[in-house]
């Protein structure tokens, strides 16, 4: 199968690109590069291009035979979309509306969307499964949510059939070292704990030390980028077995506190680490674990990575070889 690879050059894009390529299929790469990395793709067929360039998604498809796509192209900064509601439902609604055409006119009928687990807001329990309601708080959460329900229609309308993934934390990088997470600017806690290890920041802030957790930091589930590969094509491997739309969380199902995620990387590099508590930060839960118990009983998925430590060395292993 030919699949196309829309956002393949960035963090999770490009890890799932490398599985892809492992498993015998043939790649081409769409990116425009604003956050991904040519280095991360070398080798692999490739095309600079947007989403919300119509044009250039029409000869994309037009000259290349396409099966699948796969669908990582979204600005995904929480805070950002707070700021910049436009950019976000620009790129992440109307790029993907485009995108959705474009398949549709060349006959393209299966997709594989990267979405996430904002779209279901402060959790109401906990693990959460699918059937929690969906209550974005932020933009980010409320354009993915929008394209879930584009992606209905379309399957309704058009017969285009569809795998949603709402996952929670990506981490972690692949074992040979030589991708990883590398955002500017970085938002996320283990390359951020990582990059004071390695003296690139010069502390680790803990926003909040009074939340009802056992150590009073927020709990977050955490999933290596290389098992949220092997979803991505779990999924493709469903839709091309004749298998139903549908969407499937995915997660360890444990719940991680930034005071262990930091103890756990202190324990990984040897390095003591600055930290420093500091006040909450407006609009982040207490906890946020999945329930991926569906993905494992109708795919047979199962994470390979499921300890922290194992999640956080092979992190290492990258931004030891890049920020040093």
């Amino acid at each position: 199968m030919n699949i196309l690879v829309c956002g393949g050059a960035g963090y999770i894009g490009s890890h799932v690109v490398r599985q892809l390529q492992k498993k015998g299929y043939e790649v081409l790469v769409l990116d425009n590069l604003i956050n991904g990395h040519l280095s991360a793709v070398d080798g692999v067929p490739f095309v600079k291009a947007d989403i919300t360039d119509k044009q250039a998604l029409q000869e994309v498809f037009s000259r290349n035979s396409i099966d699948a796509v796969m669908h990582f192209a979204a600005f995904s900064i929480v805070g950002e979309s707070m700021s910049k509601p436009g950019l976000y439902y620009r790129n992440n609604v109307l790029g993907t509306l485009n995108l959705l055409e474009a398949m549709r006119e060349n006959k393209v009928s299966k997709l594989i969307f990267s979405s996430t687990a904002a779209v279901y807001g402060e959790p109401e329990e906990i693990p959460i499964c699918e059937e929690h309601r969906t209550k974005p708080t932020n933009p980010y959460g409320a354009t993915k949510l929008a394209v879930e329900e584009m992606l209905n229609w379309f399957n309704h309308a058009y017969g285009l059939n569809y795998v949603s993934l709402r996952y929670f934390n990506a981490a972690g990088a692949d074992e040979s070292g030589d991708i990883g997470e590398d955002h500017n600017p970085e938002t996320h806690l283990i390359p951020l704990v990582l990059k004071t290890a390695l003296g690139v920041l010069p502390e680790i802030k803990i926003f909040g030390t009074d939340y009802p957790t056992p150590d009073g930091t927020c709990l977050r589930d955490y999933i290596h980028v290389n098992d949220l590969a092997d979803a991505h094509i779990m999924g493709l491997q469903s839709l091309s077995g004749g298998g139903q739309s549908t969407i499937f969380n995915l997660g360890n199902g444990n719940g991680f506190s930034v005071k262990e995620i930091i103890e756990t990387a202190r324990k990984v590099t040897g390095k003591p680490i600055q930290a420093v508590e500091t006040d909450r930060r407006t609009g982040d839960p207490a906890v946020l674990v999945a329930s991926s118990e569906k993905i494992k009983q109708e795919l047979g998925w199962q994470p390979r990575y499921g300890d922290i430590e194992q999640i956080i060395s092979s992190a290492w292993r990258w931004h030891q070889r890049n920020f040093n």
